[in-house]
């Protein structure tokens, strides 16, 4: 026991046998503490390769939102604020104006249903810097099953978000589906008017806006789909059936040809009405797109058919990079086993011979503190080459020096086979 609270608990003490008593519960307070922390301590080293900050707050989601009641150094690293800063601030603190208040509502829904969430958006360090944070929230619950805190564990996946552009081939023409790959939007007021549907959506029915007029939502899907979707605008209209729903199914071109699509409804309160937007991809359209990548590229569809990615460390011995963690799907992704890539030399093995050099700057550079995406090629188990991009960043001790480099590797579309 520290001197001072020692002494603190002696002032406080009316006779020997009270200063004694306050000790005992002192210490016992004291231990629980230590154990709690140890406790805390293990869970964040079991998470540390999967997440780069945790954050805990308060159940109360409504306004001003809930408090936050701990981070850890993760937290701090990750957005520059310090815990006395972070504690007694909301989530908020990390909001700004590319923050998408779409994904904030939804996740606000789920945590009022008591459901954990997954998702991103763009957040705000300290200092004004835009990352993209990747967030897996849950709820914390007593020995009732009440939940008590929700916890966040979180990513910063900026560099991942700007390597993955450079992953599907530019070179591929897409001239052609241009137009067609542009954001489809269609509204609809209550009674299944259609009150707007913008260029995308009337090329890729083939209908103009005075024909959209004269004709109800229902009509332009199949005869078997249009009752079941006319009764859900005509018998008992309820606006739930139609807020943050998914669905897929077949609309009819002008022409009567079936096109697949995907889409996803919200609701919009205007002033003077209600109407359901849809946003609608067309998965007839996905298909020919693949399909342009398939010819581009003969092995594209059984690369796909494994893992995309894996998560690694790698640290520095006699000048040479050695695997100190690959995550589970590394074997799906390459077919050779983890034991075998973090033997010495075992990592040089996979790597192609005329990139191994740019790999070896790559990790030096992360582990002198600054994050670095690289393009590679890796050797799989039949001993045909991959290309990959792989985003790694440093990994600090608690000392604040670089302890390792961590990361992530995704495979990148090959315009020819290596």
């Amino acid at each position: 026991m520290q001197p001072n609270i020692k002494k603190h608990l002696q002032e406080l003490s009316k006779d020997e046998q009270a200063y004694n008593k306050l000790k005992e519960l002192f210490l016992e307070i004291e231990e629980e503490k230590e154990k709690y922390e140890r406790d805390l301590n293990l869970l964040e080293a079991a998470i540390r390769n999967d997440y780069d900050s945790i954050l805990i707050t308060e159940l109360d989601l409504e306004k001003p939102g809930p408090k936050i009641v701990y981070v850890n150094d993760g937290f701090c690293k990750m957005t520059g604020y310090s815990r006395e800063e972070a504690i007694g601030k909301t989530p908020r603190i990390l909001q700004g104006p590319k923050t998408d208040r779409a994904i904030l509502d939804k996740l606000k829904r789920k945590l009022k249903e008591g459901q954990a969430f997954f998702g991103q958006a763009i957040n705000y360090k300290k200092d004004g810097t835009e990352f993209v944070n990747q967030w897996d929230i849950h709820p914390l619950t007593d020995s009732n099953g009440n939940i008590t805190h929700w916890v966040s564990y979180q990513h910063d996946i900026t560099e991942r978000k700007r390597a993955e552009k450079i992953l599907v081939d530019t070179n591929v023409d897409f001239d052609d589906l241009e137009e067609e790959s542009k954001r489809t939007v269609l509204d609809v007021d209550e009674q299944g008017n259609i009150v707007m549907a913008n260029k995308s959506f009337r090329d890729l029915v083939n209908y103009d806006k005075d024909e959209l007029k004269q004709i109800k939502v229902w009509d332009l899907f199949p005869q078997k789909y249009r009752k079941s979707l006319r009764n859900r605008f005509e018998n008992g209209f309820d606006i739930k059936n139609f807020e943050g729903q998914e669905f897929k199914g077949i609309i009819k071109h002008k022409s009567g040809v079936p096109i697949q699509i995907h889409g996803n409804t919200k609701i919009m309160d205007l002033k003077d009405q209600t109407l359901i937007r849809a946003e609608i991809k067309n998965i007839s359209l996905q298909k020919r797109i693949m399909e342009t990548l398939k010819k581009r590229n003969k092995n594209f569809m059984n690369v796909f058919e494994k893992a995309s990615e894996f998560n690694y460390r790698v640290n520095m011995k006699d000048g040479e990079p050695v695997v100190e963690y690959v995550s589970d799907d590394f074997p799906e992704m390459t077919g050779i086993s983890p034991e075998k890539v973090k033997k010495p030399g075992g990592l040089k093995e996979l790597i192609h011979a005329d990139d191994y050099d740019t790999v070896v700057e790559h990790y030096k550079k992360v582990l002198k503190g600054k994050q670095s995406t690289c393009t590679y090629r890796i050797r799989s188990k039949d001993g045909e080459y991959i290309e990959i991009i792989d985003y790694g960043k440093p990994r600090w001790d608690e000392q604040d020096n670089v302890r390792c480099a961590t990361g992530a590797v995704s495979l990148k579309v090959a315009t020819d086979p290596v």
